[in-house]
């Protein structure tokens, strides 16, 4: 009997790959920012804008020392568990509210920037989120191939927009915030702010805070990240391809929001101006597109080019949609995994999708949407949520005495951790509502994780009754081979079917070694599930099914004298990790079951049979048993 092999993820996203999909999440923030920073500020906002361009720059240099020091992922969760495993859960919890308005926000802004009439958009936006999850019930579409299209055109987009603005850049109208709250009228404009220049400056700098929204990305993805330049899969490095999306995406995120928000501001200080701006904060860049465009060119440049801007940005903005909802069911699963959730939240529907996740990950946020009636009130949930997951990740990775950080590192990292905190207890003190939210997602998630450790304990194994019916002992006498004659043979099973029967008795036939491949097919994007003690969950032990398949094959096979080798992976790809394992383990034969989907399921996922036969090397012979 050969040695057990588990497969762990394959390495494989450089650092341009990173970039674009950290874009496509980081990226988005300046499609509402900007205009959230008017109604907070008006035209004083321009200093707030840059304080949290620089706080921005800060914390994506502080996520570069994360990412070194984790180089199999990141995220707050991963981090936070080296301390304290209650203060990963609430960082994962604070990570999942931040993914529910996340999709909320995304979706409301790009049915913003698509032009639907303000009053349809509620509706809309549920739709779309509805539309979403069914979609990815078939297993999700990789989020990152939408991020990654539309990153180019949204730069050039962006870049075309900062070019566009440079001339008509003023400091006419700008004010500074404690000039604009000595006017009367800013003031009866804005009766909340109340305070005094210094501390509603601060309350100012915590609204438009949600600027950070995005960068926990790059963290849980390092552990599919390629290795730096001499470093090897024992002991990974990849804080050069980390370092260089961080710093790529920093650059374009702070640089045009700050020339943008100048752009906005460098409009004459009127009332009609200001109700303009106010009208159009919601996508505030489509207006300037249109208002910059029919300056330079006349009003139908401008009316096209708005349009434009509309449509690039409010695509990348659904992209962030299905990036949020694949990943509130990815955390989900990963606390499953762990024992931090209950098991029932790891059941797969047929095509590998934790449905009860992805329920929550399409419900949750339409859920918000009834309750919560427009953007700035998105933003406050938002806020809270971004901020506290990333101070919980810096916080912990402070304490941390065994991460490997200089001095002035650590000392940063203390700093920018005590500023988040502040803006976290601002925001709290200051949005009722946002700690509202928060508090019920955290004590949530606490009650159900306190009900998953009490049933923890529990030994006995209750399984489906076809499960159990599989291992009766006429299923072991359908399975004996009846054959009696070398190389090796590597068959893909699912159960104790017709195909893994035949792959038996070939073996058996030509005195071969069977390796027999169970794909555990997994539709969910983990970014850092992998590590911090989920890898271990992938062996073919730990999963019912395929230890009932590798149980009984090693059984057979040692009554015949086959060896046999048990070889198990959990993929997003079956038929790419079919094709990679085939090619690594040498086989001679590759023996697959004929495949038997619905029409819609096909079209969604594809043919697995047909993908392997288009790729495989001509040195390996496919066997198809129908």
């Amino acid at each position: 009997m050969g040695p057990s092999l588990d497969v762990n993820r394959p390495r494989n996203v450089d650092w341009k790959r990173a970039a674009a999909l950290l874009y496509g999440d980081w990226g988005t923030s300046k499609a509402y920012v900007i205009g959230l920073a008017f109604v907070a500020a008006g035209f004083a906002a321009l200093p707030v804008i840059i304080a949290v361009c620089v706080l921005t720059a800060v914390v994506g240099y502080n996520y570069t020392v994360v990412c070194r020091n984790f180089p199999d992922g990141g995220g707050v969760y991963s981090a936070a568990r080296q301390s304290s495993r209650l203060l990963a859960a609430v960082g994962a919890l604070l990570l999942i509210a931040n993914f529910l308005v996340t999709a909320a926000l995304s979706g409301w802004s790009a049915m913003s920037y698509f032009g639907v009439p303000p009053h349809w958009i509620p509706y809309a936006t549920m739709g779309t989120i509805v539309l979403l999850g069914g979609v990815n019930c078939f297993g999700p579409k990789h989020s990152g191939t939408m991020s990654i299209a539309m990153a180019i055109p949204t730069l050039i987009v962006v870049i075309l927009l900062v070019c566009m603005a440079i001339p008509f850049l003023s400091t006419e109208s700008l004010r500074w915030p404690s000039e604009a709250l000595a006017d009367p009228a800013f003031r009866e404009s804005r009766p909340h702010a109340t305070h005094g220049a210094m501390a509603q400056t601060w309350v100012w700098f915590t609204g438009v805070i949600l600027a950070l929204s995005g960068v926990e990305a790059v963290a849980s993805m390092t552990g599919v990240m390629k290795l730096d330049p001499g470093s090897d899969p024992e002991k990974p490095r990849v804080g050069k391809t980390a370092g260089k999306a961080l710093f790529i995406v920093a650059i374009e995120v702070i640089v045009a929001t700050v020339v943008l928000g100048w752009a906005m501001l460098s409009l004459q200080d009127t009332p009609e101006n200001s109700a303009k701006l106010e009208a159009h904060k919601d996508y505030m860049l489509r207006f300037l597109g249109e208002h910059y465009g029919t300056a330079l060119w006349g009003p139908v440049a401008g009316k096209w080019l708005g349009m434009v801007v509309g449509v690039v940005f409010g695509v990348l903005l659904l992209s962030a949609v299905n990036t949020a909802i694949n990943a509130v069911v990815g955390v989900f699963y990963m606390l499953s995994q762990d024992g931090e959730m209950p098991r029932s939240l790891t059941r797969l529907n047929r095509h590998g999708v934790p449905y009860i996740p992805l329920a929550l990950g399409a419900g949750l946020p339409v859920l918000i949407l009834t309750f919560t009636q427009n953007l700035e009130a998105l933003a406050e949930l938002y806020e809270i949520s971004v901020v506290g997951a990333i101070a919980v990740n810096l916080g912990a990775c402070v304490s941390n005495r065994r991460l490997d950080m200089k001095w002035f590192e650590r000392a940063l990292m203390a700093i920018t951790f005590v500023v988040l905190l502040g803006a976290e207890l601002t925001i709290a003190y200051t949005k009722p509502n946002a700690l509202f939210f928060a508090l019920l997602v955290i004590g949530g998630g606490l009650g159900l994780r306190a009900y998953s450790h009490k049933i923890t304990g529990i030994k006995t194994l209750t399984v489906a009754k076809e499960v159990a019916d599989l291992v009766t002992p006429e299923a072991i006498d359908r399975l004996r081979p009846q054959l009696v004659e070398g190389q090796k043979i590597m068959v893909a099973a699912r159960g104790p079917t017709p195909v893994l029967r035949f792959a038996l008795d070939e073996a058996k036939l030509r005195n071969a070694t069977l390796c027999v491949l169970y794909v555990k097919e997994i539709a969910v994007f983990l970014g850092a599930a992998q590590n911090s003690g989920i890898r271990k969950q992938n062996r073919w032990q730990d999963d019912p099914q395929a230890a009932m398949v590798m149980s009984l094959a090693m059984k057979l096979g040692e009554e015949m004298g086959v060896p046999v080798q048990p070889v198990y992976a959990v993929s997003m790809d079956p038929a790419a990790t079919i094709l990679d394992l085939a090619a690594t383990l040498g086989a001679d034969y590759l023996m697959l079951g004929s495949p038997h989907r619905s029409a819609m399921a096909r079209l969604l996922k594809g043919n697995v049979v047909e993908r392997v036969a288009s790729h495989l090397p001509e040195n390996i012979q496919l066997i198809i048993h129908s």
